[in-house]
């Protein structure tokens, strides 16, 4: 064996083999039609010769295409994360495309560097799940022309594209079912603050308290994180005030949880002695006891609309941008009462 096979065998070394262009194996690779069967067959040949194996990012610089989409998440921890992955592999499948799945952990520099890298050609487009720090992000792609989709975000302007749910309406609408049951002094546990979905929700909770004339009291805001310790934690909190809350609205589905288990904890009952409310609708959301009235948030959907919007942004790159808002519904189930 020569030394050229002993060490990483590249695309220019199979164009030098078979005596064609670099662009003739590219195309070769990509399963371009526009290839004569003979040139195909001699390319093909020196391919199984020299045991070359086609990288995503080779394949790009030679202006093909890679055939698969990079998806950006914080983390895969919860039924959220995992609904709107289920979405967008679904809609990569029926497009014969592959999903790379990246995992940040909420560190804005591991970010960063996975959509630099990612950007420069590794894949088609980018999907990106609750981005922490989208403006940096967003103006490396534009500035590369890289198609991209932020989810469960409203981006960065009008011409950023994104798809998300209404949480102004959802917070609203959970709030305002706690009034009707006769609710006067709800808790509410935000999300990450940084995040325009927690703003939202928040924004709706005080609405629905302004619009039924109830009197805002800070004291009943405890800022959390969107996880499940931050429900347990402000539950706690507020639970300790001189004059505790009647109902909790958490900003998310594994918070609330985390507020049944504080109340639990006290030898309280849910929804005898203090209402609960949170926010997604993931799967577990029917299967804990009692189970959980919340707000659903399309998120399968989500999922599966972002990736037609990135799919279509591929097809035709000059295409207008699009920002979609999907409605969300009030889900009632057991965990809410009147209050004693």
């Amino acid at each position: 064996m020569n030394k050229k096979m002993k060490s990483k065998v590249t695309i220019h070394d199979v164009a030098a083999e078979a005596g064609v262009s670099f662009g003739t194996v590219s195309r070769v690779i990509n399963n371009d039609v526009h290839v004569k069967k003979e040139t195909r067959e001699r390319v093909l040949d020196v391919v199984e010769k020299l045991n070359y194996v086609a990288n995503r990012q080779a394949r790009s610089l030679a202006g093909g295409k890679t055939n698969s989409i990079g998806v950006l998440v914080p983390d895969l921890g919860t039924g959220y994360i995992g609904e709107i992955i289920r979405g967008i592999d679904a809609e990569l499948s029926l497009a014969d495309l592959d999903l790379i799945l990246y995992t940040t952990h909420r560190t804005p520099t591991k970010e960063a560097n996975y959509v630099a890298n990612l950007a420069s050609g590794m894949v088609d487009g980018l999907l990106l799940v609750l981005p922490r720090q989208p403006q940096d992000l967003v103006k490396t792609m534009q500035q590369r022309r890289f198609p991209f989709v932020l989810i469960d975000h409203q981006g960065t302007g009008q011409d950023c594209p994104a798809v998300g749910a209404m949480n102004w309406s959802g917070g609203y609408n959970a709030t305002e079912y706690l009034i009707s049951l006769g609710h006067k002094r709800i808790g509410f546990i935000t999300g990450s603050m940084d995040l325009g979905c927690a703003v939202d929700r928040l924004a709706g909770y005080r609405s629905a308290l302004k619009t039924n004339h109830i009197l805002e009291d800070e004291a009943l805001i405890y800022e959390g994180n969107f996880d499940q310790p931050d429900g347990y934690v402000g539950a706690s909190a507020l639970l300790d005030l001189t004059h505790p809350p009647t109902a909790i609205f958490a900003s998310n589905d594994v918070m609330a949880m985390g507020v049944m288990d504080a109340v639990r904890n006290r030898g309280l009952r849910v929804p005898e002695d203090i209402s609960v409310v949170g926010f997604d609708d993931i799967p577990q959301a029917s299967l804990v006891r009692p189970a959980l009235t919340t707000i659903n948030q399309p998120l399968e959907k989500m999922g599966r609309v972002a990736t037609q919007v990135l799919l279509s942004m591929l097809e035709n790159p000059e295409k207008e941008t699009t920002r979609i808002e999907l409605p969300t519904q009030l889900v009632i189930r057991d965990s809410c009462g009147k209050p004693k």
